[in-house]
C-alpha cells in the first residue's frame, strides 16, 4: 500500500463511519467500562479523539458529565447538536489533543476505537497524547485505552481480515514496518444491498503501534500504574496473539 502522508489523520474522516460495522458495539464497552473502571455515575470524563460522540453520549444518557475532544467539525458538530437535544451533560469541543492544557480536571479519560494513539507524524508527537493524558487526571484517576497490538502485529501482519456488521461489511488490509512499529491500514466498506465490486486497497493510513510493555514504560514515566489489559470487551486477558490492546492504567 501507499502511505496516505503524515497528516493523513486531519483529512479522511465522515459521518459515514457512523454505518460501519465497528461502530456498533458501543453499548456494550461503555458496560465494560463502567465494570472494569468501577464508575460510580458521577466522574467527569474526557473524551480525547471522540470522533462523533458515540462513547460520550452513551456515557451522558447515563448520567456521566463528558468532555468530548476532536480535531474533525462535523463530528463536533454532531455531537453536540445530538447532547442539546437530547439535553445531556456533554459538551464537545474542536481541538488538537496536543493543544489541551487541562490539569488536574478530570477523574477518567479514555482514548476508545484508538483515540488517536500512534496517528501523529513522529514518535515524539505521539508521545504528547500520554503527556496530555496524565496531567488531565485527578489524583487517582483512571484512563482506558482500545488500541491495536504491535506484538500481534510483528508475528501476523501482513494480512487481510474481515469483519461483518448489521449495516455492511468491512475488508481491511494490514502491512507492517517493525523497524519503526507503524502499520499501514486500508479498508473498504461494502453496504449490504449494495453491488459489488472488486476490492483493490491501495492506501494505507500510517499508525505507530505499541505493545504492552512498551505501553505500561510509557505510563509509568507519567506517573501512571497499569491496572489491568485485556484482549477483547469480554474481559479476556491481554496476551501477544491478540489483535487488539485494552489497557486500563490509574495515576498515583
Amino acid at each position: 500500500m501507499i502511505s496516505l502522508g503524515s497528516d493523513w489523520y486531519r483529512k479522511i474522516w465522515t459521518l459515514d463511519i457512523m454505518n460501519q460495522s465497528w461502530v456498533e458495539g458501543t453499548k456494550e464497552q461503555v458496560d465494560f467500562l463502567i465494570d472494569e473502571l468501577e464508575l460510580q455515575g458521577d466522574e467527569r470524563i474526557l473524551d480525547l479523539a471522540c470522533g462523533f460522540g458515540r462513547h460520550s453520549i452513551e456515557l451522558a444518557q447515563r448520567g456521566f458529565s463528558v468532555m468530548g475532544i476532536d480535531i474533525t467539525k462535523d463530528y463536533v458538530d454532531f455531537a453536540n447538536k445530538a447532547a442539546r437535544e437530547n439535553n445531556l451533560d456533554a459538551e464537545f469541543l474542536l481541538a488538537d489533543i496536543r493543544e489541551l492544557t487541562f490539569k488536574n480536571e478530570f477523574d477518567v479519560v479514555i482514548n476508545m476505537g484508538d483515540g488517536a494513539i500512534g496517528y501523529l507524524e513522529n514518535e515524539d508527537e505521539n508521545l504528547k497524547i500520554f503527556d496530555v493524558i496524565a496531567n488531565a487526571l485527578k489524583s487517582g484517576g483512571k484512563h482506558f485505552m482500545d488500541i491495536m497490538n504491535a506484538d500481534y502485529a510483528k508475528h501476523h501482519f501482513p494480512c487481510k481480515l474481515w469483519d461483518e456488521g448489521e449495516k455492511s461489511l468491512t475488508l481491511s488490509k494490514f502491512e507492517w514496518d517493525e523497524r519503526t512499529k507503524v502499520m499501514l491500514y486500508g479498508q473498504l466498506d461494502y453496504m449490504y444491498g449494495e453491488p459489488l465490486t472488486k476490492p483493490v486497497i491501495e492506501k494505507g493510513n500510517p499508525t505507530r503501534l505499541y505493545s504492552l510493555f512498551e505501553i505500561e514504560r510509557i505510563m509509568e514515566v507519567r506517573g501512571l500504574v497499569v491496572r489491568k489489559s485485556y484482549s477483547d470487551y469480554s474481559g479476556a486477558e491481554a496476551f501477544a496473539d491478540a489483535i487488539q490492546l485494552m489497557v486500563y492504567s490509574q495515576l498515583l
